[in-house]
């Protein structure tokens, strides 16, 4: 039998018969990726499509939503995509797709008890969509990480931090979530002043300054709340502002930078370290 077999393959590499089916097979491989490929493309850029014309008639919370549904989309499309393409593949090289597709189902239950982890991760993914607990673009924080949400896939959410690195968080750890993204911060300033400078005249140009203070992330004009603190060395003054979310600390910076060179300009001084030394009288001789 083996004999048999090895003349027959003798025979069809003599005639040309399997160099013509495998080339055949290679084409027909290359045309099911092609035509996967270009399916693919062409379902994602219609899903960016909608997302931005749905986006660009709500309101931004609905836009982030938005924006976070279509990457969803994209990636199951993905996914289902090369489903499909390994499958066409296998039944290229002859493998009935039947009895493989049939056991699939047995497979699946086996293989269920050992991915609960698996699952735990796509259902959780599915929740924070639904329940709109944070978006794409959103600043967050989940546990030690935080940063902006990059991508929220089926198993995990990829988080840029500031610093650049990119934290992976699969689904199912996300217990407990911070979104700083979601309402108006609030930019608290805390200034020093001397105690040898008038106090109503400091707080009086804080006042006119802050009026005086523009920038599109502020939501109210910064209000002066008073004496804070005195210290052994200084009187503190907080001053707080209103601001788009997550743009507090550049608007604190701001602020900063402002009553500083107002306080320059009139006179009021900082305090500062500073040492005394006292020398005790000697008898000279």
């Amino acid at each position: 039998m083996m004999e048999e077999w090895y003349n027959n393959l003798k025979t069809q590499f003599k005639t040309g018969d399997l160099w013509n089916e495998i080339g055949f097979t290679l084409l027909r491989i290359m045309i099911i990726l092609v035509i996967c490929r270009l399916i693919m493309w062409v379902l994602h850029k219609t899903i960016d499509r909608i997302v931005l014309e749905r986006a660009n008639k709500h309101s931004a919370n609905q836009a982030r939503r938005m924006t976070t549904v279509g990457k969803l989309l994209k990636n199951v499309i993905t996914y289902m995509i090369y489903f499909i393409s390994f499958m066409l593949i296998l039944s290229e090289f002859g493998i009935d797709l039947g009895p493989l597709l049939a056991g699939a189902g047995v497979v699946g239950i086996a293989i269920g008890f050992g991915a609960q982890s698996l699952v735990k991760d796509i259902l959780t993914g599915f929740f924070i969509i639904l329940e709109d607990q944070f978006a794409v673009g959103d600043v967050i924080q989940i546990g030690q990480f935080k940063g902006t949400v990059e991508v929220i896939g089926l198993r995990t959410t990829k988080i840029l931090s500031w610093t650049g690195e990119v934290h992976i968080v699969p689904n199912g750890m996300i217990n407990e979530v911070t979104n700083f993204s979601v309402n108006n911060s609030l930019a608290v300033v805390d200034v020093m002043v001397a105690y040898e400078a008038d106090v109503e005249k400091a707080m009086g140009i804080i006042t006119h300054t802050m009026k005086e203070l523009q920038h599109d992330d502020l939501v109210k004009e910064p209000e002066v709340l008073g004496v804070q603190l005195m210290s052994a060395t200084a009187v503190t003054i907080r001053v707080i502002a209103e601001c788009r979310p997550n743009t507090h600390h550049a608007i604190a910076r701001l602020m900063n930078k402002e009553m500083k060179e107002a306080f320059d300009r009139n006179g009021i001084e900082i305090p500062y370290p500073r040492m005394v030394t006292y020398q005790r009288g000697f008898k000279e001789g």
